[in-house]
């Protein structure tokens, strides 16, 4: 005759076996440890170039009388809510295709990533309640466009003191 609590003998030594290994081994406990301080460390590196990032400096052109402006206003202007500065006149947004300016514009001021920012206009154009604005593959374009054109007003990483723009900082 066999004893009927043999096999719950048997399972419950084998449990407290694997139950002792896994959580007393302080290699294992270490090892996770450091895969946690890993990740940290990995979370912080992928932040940095986001926050080192230069800030972009703001331009009109000359014809612009607006002398303060918010953050949110250029972020209405910038995203199709708004066409008018604050005075009323006329506002004629211009962006950077790409760049590292451009990035640090969307995540800074527009409070999106550049995908969502494309995405959004790509809505607003199909849905027929605006156009995109004019896009530029260089700074050097952008600057002269805005220079040209009454009402333009765009970012760039850096301007000159020879350009023919107007540069300013919107208030947070």
């Amino acid at each position: 005759m066999t004893n009927p609590n043999r096999g719950l003998q048997n399972r419950r030594t084998v449990d407290r076996r694997f139950v002792n290994r896994r959580f007393d081994n302080r290699r294992f406990v270490n090892r996770r440890f450091d895969n946690r301080w890993l990740i940290v460390l990995l979370a912080f590196v992928g932040c940095c170039p986001a926050a080192s990032a230069q800030d972009v400096v703001f331009i009109a052109n000359r014809n612009v009388q607006v002398t303060v402006i918010h953050a949110s206003d250029l972020r209405a202007i910038f995203t199709g809510e708004k066409s008018r500065f604050a005075d009323g006149s006329h506002a004629v947004p211009v962006i950077l295709k790409g760049g590292p300016a451009h990035e640090v514009f969307v995540r800074n001021y527009c409070g999106e990533d550049p995908n969502e920012f494309r995405a959004q206009w790509r809505k607003v154009i199909f849905t027929g309640q605006g156009s995109m604005p004019k896009t530029f593959d260089s700074e050097s374009a952008l600057i002269e466009y805005v220079a040209q054109t009454p009402g333009a007003v765009g970012y760039v990483s850096h301007v000159s003191s020879e350009a023919d723009v107007k540069s300013f900082t919107p208030l947070k």
